[in-house]
Protein backbone atom coordinates (compact mmCIF):
# COMPACT_ATOMS: atom_id res chain seq x y z
CA UNK A 1 0.00 0.00 0.00
CA UNK A 2 2.96 2.03 0.05
CA UNK A 3 3.29 4.81 -2.22
CA UNK A 4 5.84 7.55 -3.43
CA UNK A 5 5.66 10.76 -1.38
CA UNK A 6 7.64 14.06 -2.81
CA UNK A 7 10.04 15.54 -0.50
CA UNK A 8 9.25 17.80 1.78
CA UNK A 9 8.19 21.39 -0.27
CA UNK A 10 8.04 23.49 2.82
CA UNK A 11 9.20 22.94 5.97
CA UNK A 12 5.22 22.65 6.94
CA UNK A 13 4.16 21.28 3.85
CA UNK A 14 4.04 17.71 1.90
CA UNK A 15 2.61 17.17 -0.93
CA UNK A 16 1.31 13.74 -2.82
CA UNK A 17 0.87 12.12 -6.47
CA UNK A 18 -2.19 10.57 -7.72
CA UNK A 19 -2.29 7.43 -6.10
CA UNK A 20 -1.38 4.14 -7.51
CA UNK A 21 -3.39 1.86 -5.06
CA UNK A 22 -6.50 1.14 -6.79
CA UNK A 23 -8.85 -1.58 -7.71
CA UNK A 24 -10.74 -1.58 -11.02
CA UNK A 25 -14.17 -4.41 -11.00
CA UNK A 26 -15.14 -2.94 -14.06
CA UNK A 27 -18.17 -0.84 -13.31
CA UNK A 28 -16.91 -0.05 -9.82
CA UNK A 29 -13.08 1.68 -9.46
CA UNK A 30 -11.76 2.88 -6.46
CA UNK A 31 -8.23 5.06 -5.85
CA UNK A 32 -7.06 4.78 -2.07
CA UNK A 33 -5.76 7.83 -1.16
CA UNK A 34 -3.73 7.62 2.08
CA UNK A 35 -2.92 10.75 3.79
CA UNK A 36 0.31 9.45 6.13
CA UNK A 37 1.76 8.59 2.79
CA UNK A 38 2.62 12.14 2.36
CA UNK A 39 4.77 12.83 5.10
CA UNK A 40 8.17 10.51 4.46
CA UNK A 41 9.00 7.96 7.28
CA UNK A 42 5.61 8.04 8.41
CA UNK A 43 4.55 4.77 9.53
CA UNK A 44 0.62 4.49 9.14
CA UNK A 45 -1.10 4.79 5.75
CA UNK A 46 -3.48 7.24 7.37
CA UNK A 47 -2.64 10.11 9.42
CA UNK A 48 -4.57 9.71 13.27
CA UNK A 49 -8.26 9.64 13.01
CA UNK A 50 -8.37 10.36 8.75
CA UNK A 51 -8.05 6.63 7.23
CA UNK A 52 -7.89 6.78 3.91
CA UNK A 53 -9.79 9.04 1.11
CA UNK A 54 -11.06 7.00 -1.85
CA UNK A 55 -11.95 8.27 -5.17
CA UNK A 56 -14.96 6.34 -6.49
CA UNK A 57 -16.65 5.53 -9.54
CA UNK A 58 -19.69 3.89 -10.43
CA UNK A 59 -20.69 3.51 -13.96
CA UNK A 60 -24.79 3.49 -15.19
CA UNK A 61 -26.31 0.32 -13.95
CA UNK A 62 -23.38 -1.03 -11.06
CA UNK A 63 -24.98 -2.66 -7.86
CA UNK A 64 -22.82 -2.74 -5.10
CA UNK A 65 -24.38 -6.02 -3.20
CA UNK A 66 -25.23 -5.93 1.01
CA UNK A 67 -22.25 -6.20 2.35
CA UNK A 68 -21.06 -5.22 6.37
CA UNK A 69 -18.60 -2.44 7.53
CA UNK A 70 -17.39 -2.09 11.02
CA UNK A 71 -15.88 -0.29 13.20
CA UNK A 72 -15.46 2.90 11.03
CA UNK A 73 -17.14 6.06 10.13
CA UNK A 74 -17.93 5.84 6.39
CA UNK A 75 -18.43 9.19 5.06
CA UNK A 76 -20.09 9.64 0.88
CA UNK A 77 -19.29 12.73 -0.56
CA UNK A 78 -20.85 13.18 -3.95
CA UNK A 79 -20.35 16.59 -5.25
CA UNK A 80 -22.16 15.60 -8.77
CA UNK A 81 -24.84 12.44 -9.85
CA UNK A 82 -26.57 10.23 -7.61
CA UNK A 83 -25.32 7.52 -5.17
CA UNK A 84 -28.52 5.34 -4.06
CA UNK A 85 -28.08 3.37 -0.39
CA UNK A 86 -30.09 0.52 0.68
CA UNK A 87 -29.72 -1.00 4.25
CA UNK A 88 -30.85 -3.96 6.64
CA UNK A 89 -32.33 -0.87 8.81
CA UNK A 90 -34.91 -0.57 5.95
CA UNK A 91 -33.44 2.79 4.65
CA UNK A 92 -34.00 3.82 0.84
CA UNK A 93 -31.45 6.92 0.46
CA UNK A 94 -30.30 8.89 -2.39
CA UNK A 95 -26.77 11.02 -1.74
CA UNK A 96 -25.79 14.33 -4.11
CA UNK A 97 -24.96 17.32 -4.33
CA UNK A 98 -27.40 18.00 -2.36
CA UNK A 99 -27.47 15.22 0.42
CA UNK A 100 -24.41 13.74 2.29
CA UNK A 101 -24.36 10.38 4.17
CA UNK A 102 -22.55 9.30 7.41
CA UNK A 103 -22.51 5.55 8.28
CA UNK A 104 -21.57 5.25 11.37
CA UNK A 105 -21.00 1.70 11.18
CA UNK A 106 -19.66 0.32 14.80
CA UNK A 107 -20.48 -2.94 15.63
CA UNK A 108 -21.90 -3.53 12.70
CA UNK A 109 -23.78 -1.86 9.94
CA UNK A 110 -24.80 -3.96 6.45
CA UNK A 111 -25.80 -2.02 3.08
CA UNK A 112 -25.93 -1.96 -0.67
CA UNK A 113 -24.75 1.06 -3.38
CA UNK A 114 -26.29 1.28 -6.16
CA UNK A 115 -26.74 3.34 -9.66
CA UNK A 116 -29.11 2.92 -11.69
CA UNK A 117 -29.43 2.55 -15.79
CA UNK A 118 -30.26 6.13 -16.31
CA UNK A 119 -28.18 7.67 -13.75
CA UNK A 120 -25.42 9.76 -14.63
CA UNK A 121 -22.01 7.96 -14.35
CA UNK A 122 -20.81 9.13 -10.33
CA UNK A 123 -17.42 9.91 -9.24
CA UNK A 124 -17.06 10.40 -5.66
CA UNK A 125 -15.43 10.55 -2.56
CA UNK A 126 -16.06 7.85 -0.06
CA UNK A 127 -14.24 8.61 3.31
CA UNK A 128 -13.56 6.71 6.39
CA UNK A 129 -12.55 7.85 9.36
CA UNK A 130 -11.08 5.50 12.21
CA UNK A 131 -13.28 6.01 15.26
CA UNK A 132 -12.18 6.86 18.94
CA UNK A 133 -13.73 3.47 20.37
CA UNK A 134 -14.17 -0.35 19.27
CA UNK A 135 -17.59 -1.20 18.48
CA UNK A 136 -19.79 1.92 19.07
CA UNK A 137 -23.71 1.61 18.70
CA UNK A 138 -24.00 1.84 14.57
CA UNK A 139 -26.35 4.27 12.79
CA UNK A 140 -26.73 6.08 9.75
CA UNK A 141 -27.09 10.15 8.87
CA UNK A 142 -28.46 11.46 5.96
CA UNK A 143 -28.80 15.00 5.82
CA UNK A 144 -29.16 18.28 3.46
CA UNK A 145 -26.04 20.58 3.27
CA UNK A 146 -25.54 24.02 2.17
CA UNK A 147 -25.52 25.34 -1.12
CA UNK A 148 -21.81 26.25 -1.96
CA UNK A 149 -20.60 29.91 -2.51
CA UNK A 150 -17.67 29.94 -4.81
CA UNK A 151 -14.72 31.01 -2.57
CA UNK A 152 -15.96 29.52 0.58
CA UNK A 153 -15.93 26.75 2.45
CA UNK A 154 -18.49 24.78 3.83
CA UNK A 155 -17.98 22.59 7.02
CA UNK A 156 -19.98 19.16 6.67
CA UNK A 157 -18.91 16.86 8.96
CA UNK A 158 -17.09 17.38 12.32
CA UNK A 159 -16.49 15.59 15.59
CA UNK A 160 -19.66 15.25 17.93
CA UNK A 161 -21.32 18.81 19.15
CA UNK A 162 -19.50 21.22 15.97
CA UNK A 163 -21.79 23.00 14.04
CA UNK A 164 -21.30 20.67 11.09
CA UNK A 165 -24.22 19.12 9.75
CA UNK A 166 -22.80 15.35 9.94
CA UNK A 167 -20.64 13.97 13.04
CA UNK A 168 -17.90 11.68 12.77
CA UNK A 169 -16.62 9.99 16.02
CA UNK A 170 -13.31 11.15 16.20
CA UNK A 171 -11.35 14.67 15.80
CA UNK A 172 -11.61 15.43 12.42
CA UNK A 173 -13.32 18.29 10.34
CA UNK A 174 -14.23 18.24 6.52
CA UNK A 175 -14.72 21.50 4.38
CA UNK A 176 -15.14 21.83 0.91
CA UNK A 177 -14.54 24.86 -1.81
CA UNK A 178 -15.04 25.86 -4.95
CA UNK A 179 -12.80 28.12 -6.21
CA UNK A 180 -12.89 30.25 -9.93
CA UNK A 181 -9.18 30.42 -11.31
CA UNK A 182 -7.04 33.38 -9.62
CA UNK A 183 -9.49 32.97 -6.46
CA UNK A 184 -7.35 32.56 -2.85
CA UNK A 185 -8.63 31.39 0.67
CA UNK A 186 -6.57 30.38 3.70
CA UNK A 187 -6.76 26.94 4.14
CA UNK A 188 -9.30 25.89 7.29
CA UNK A 189 -7.28 25.33 10.39
CA UNK A 190 -7.80 24.89 14.35
CA UNK A 191 -4.63 24.81 17.27
CA UNK A 192 -2.46 22.07 17.61
CA UNK A 193 -4.03 20.05 14.54
CA UNK A 194 -3.06 19.48 11.21
CA UNK A 195 -5.10 20.14 7.79
CA UNK A 196 -4.95 17.25 4.67
CA UNK A 197 -5.53 19.03 1.16
CA UNK A 198 -7.59 16.63 -2.02
CA UNK A 199 -7.76 18.42 -5.62
CA UNK A 200 -10.79 16.90 -6.79
CA UNK A 201 -10.80 18.57 -9.84
CA UNK A 202 -8.41 21.86 -11.63
CA UNK A 203 -4.96 23.24 -10.08
CA UNK A 204 -4.52 25.23 -6.94
CA UNK A 205 -1.09 26.98 -5.72
CA UNK A 206 -0.96 25.87 -1.78
CA UNK A 207 1.76 28.73 -0.46
CA UNK A 208 2.92 28.26 -3.99
CA UNK A 209 2.94 25.13 -4.12
CA UNK A 210 1.65 23.56 -7.22
CA UNK A 211 -1.14 20.66 -6.31
CA UNK A 212 -3.15 18.91 -9.00
CA UNK A 213 -5.76 16.93 -10.27
CA UNK A 214 -6.36 14.31 -6.88
CA UNK A 215 -2.94 15.15 -5.78
CA UNK A 216 -2.90 16.17 -2.01
CA UNK A 217 -1.21 17.91 0.41
CA UNK A 218 -0.39 17.64 4.27
CA UNK A 219 -0.24 21.27 6.10
CA UNK A 220 1.52 20.09 9.24
CA UNK A 221 1.07 22.95 11.40
CA UNK A 222 -1.41 25.70 11.74
CA UNK A 223 0.33 28.91 10.10
CA UNK A 224 -2.48 30.45 7.84
CA UNK A 225 -1.55 28.94 4.65
CA UNK A 226 -3.57 30.06 1.35
CA UNK A 227 -4.44 27.90 -1.48
CA UNK A 228 -4.97 30.05 -4.87
CA UNK A 229 -6.62 27.88 -7.59
CA UNK A 230 -4.60 28.55 -11.21
CA UNK A 231 -7.68 27.34 -12.91
CA UNK A 232 -11.28 26.83 -11.68
CA UNK A 233 -11.09 24.18 -9.15
CA UNK A 234 -12.71 21.62 -6.38
CA UNK A 235 -10.78 21.14 -3.33
CA UNK A 236 -11.78 19.11 0.09
CA UNK A 237 -9.62 19.87 3.65
CA UNK A 238 -9.72 17.42 6.56
CA UNK A 239 -8.34 19.53 10.08
CA UNK A 240 -7.28 16.31 11.96
CA UNK A 241 -6.13 15.97 15.46
CA UNK A 242 -2.64 14.21 15.07
CA UNK A 243 -3.00 13.38 18.49
CA UNK A 244 -6.87 11.80 18.86
CA UNK A 245 -6.84 8.12 20.66
CA UNK A 246 -7.71 5.93 17.32
CA UNK A 247 -8.44 2.51 16.63
CA UNK A 248 -7.77 0.23 14.02
CA UNK A 249 -10.27 -2.58 13.35
CA UNK A 250 -12.15 -0.68 10.67
CA UNK A 251 -13.87 -3.10 7.38
CA UNK A 252 -11.62 -0.54 4.67
CA UNK A 253 -9.67 1.72 6.46
CA UNK A 254 -8.06 0.66 9.79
Amino acid sequence: MDESPSAQTQPHIYTAPRTNVSQNQGKFRIHFNFPGRAVPDHDDHGYGPLATVVESFMDPGTLIRMHQHRNEEIISWVPGGVMRHDDRQGNNLITNPEHMMVMNAGNGFWHAEETLDDDPPLRMLQIFVRPHSLDLEPGIQHEPIPDPVTGEWRHLFGPEGTDAPLFVRNDVDFYDCRLASGETVTVPSRGGWHTYLYVFDGTVDVDHVTVGYTESALVADDSGVTVTATEDSTIVAFIINPDAPVTRQGTIGR
